[in-house]
């Protein structure tokens, strides 16, 4: 970047021109322009090539002493930030070859959607009623799991006097206290670990428990008890449908371990919503969301150990259940020209059983 111009760009002119240009995310790599992810996809802003110096000169002015050096002893730093009059953003720092230092930014937004401003399924609006249970969302990243999170626990905040904790790494949506007590927690400033967070919650007198992320057994572990003994727990793990959910959580453990687990999750477990981002027909996302209610028959396939099962099971008498499996997500969505055939072939977690609906060989 030629140096008159690098004067008078700053971290703040970048993240503004995201909010500007309607972008979700920022990235900052040595050799290349600036580029934001416009609908999914990344555009280069009108700006030269940056260097891994001018990323550094960039990137350390936002952030304190302490950070800078987690970043140099890690090679890795995640933190969150707000810009005033901007907006709010979950920032990521990190190395790529050479040492030069690299760059993303995602946009949180500062106003908390409701479900209605979503337009998510209507019983989410039910889900989060409950008093106890495990009710997890998942997805790949950027597929938007945070969002419906914070629409799901703002719906609580609107119409329940309850306390809510949430454990994030970092903390993404700061939400107001309207009915609901909300305490926030940032991994590595106010705790040390999830796990460590999630054994201390159960003294802190919590209703509901936010877990950024259930990365390991321990986290797991911790969660499924919370929910079996009275809390209502909330989650997130990078799996892409609600089968694929319940083995990770399962093969997390050992051998010996997996019977009790799939007991202990078949009945604390209430609800698993897959949830993908798709670009729309004309410009835009929408989210797709593959949705298992536990019921007394998914209990006993759990248990039993047959997952492979619980797909058809997902199928029957859905007018009751409220559950949707992601094809017949895809097809409504189709029906609807919210999407293309070719975005939904492929985004599809099913392709074959999409394939033969649509009459594709």
């Amino acid at each position: 970047m030629e140096e008159n111009n690098f004067k008078n760009v700053s971290i703040q002119s970048l993240l503004k021109a995201v909010v500007q240009n309607d972008a979700s995310d920022l990235h900052l790599v040595s050799r290349s322009a600036p580029q934001v992810r416009i609908d999914g996809k990344l555009r280069p802003l009108a700006m030269k090539s940056l260097t891994g110096k001018d990323i550094e000169s960039l990137c350390y002015t936002i952030i304190t002493d302490s950070q800078k050096k987690d970043l140099e002893e890690n090679l890795e730093l995640d933190f969150a930030m707000e810009v005033p009059n901007v907006g709010r953003f979950r920032g990521n720092y990190y190395y790529t070859m050479n040492g030069d230092l690299a760059a993303a930014f995602r946009v949180v937004p500062i106003n908390v959607p409701s479900l209605d401003d979503l337009k998510a399924p209507k019983i989410f609006k039910e889900l989060v009623k409950k008093e106890k249970g495990l009710i997890l969302v998942t997805g790949p990243t950027g597929s938007g799991k945070s969002t419906t999170l914070a629409a799901m626990l703002n719906e609580i905040n609107e119409n329940e006097r309850k306390h809510i904790i949430t454990v994030e790494d970092p903390v993404e949506f700061v939400h107001q206290n309207k009915k609901a007590l909300f305490s926030h927690r940032n991994i590595g400033t106010d705790t040390k670990s999830y796990a460590r967070a999630l054994k201390y919650s159960l003294r802190e007198d919590p209703d509901i428990i936010l877990i950024g992320e259930m990365r390991d057994k321990e986290t797991i572990s911790i969660a499924i008890t919370a929910a079996e003994t009275g809390h209502l727990v909330f989650g997130t793990l990078h799996t892409n449908s609600a089968m694929q959910t319940i083995s990770r959580m399962i093969d997390s453990f050992d051998a010996g371990e997996q019977a009790q687990i799939r007991n202990m999750l078949s009945v604390s477990l209430h609800a698993i919503i897959s949830q993908s981002l798709l670009p729309r027909v004309r410009s835009g996302r929408i989210a797709i969301h593959e949705i298992l209610i536990n019921n007394n028959a998914i209990a006993n396939l759990i248990r039993e150990d047959k997952n492979h099962q619980i797909y058809s099971q997902m199928q029957l008498n859905q007018a009751a259940t409220g559950m949707m499996t992601q094809t017949q997500a895809m097809v409504k969505a189709l029906n609807a020209n919210l999407i293309s055939k070719e975005t939904a072939l492929r985004y599809s977690t099913n392709i074959q059983e999409l394939k033969n609906i649509l009459g594709e060989k």
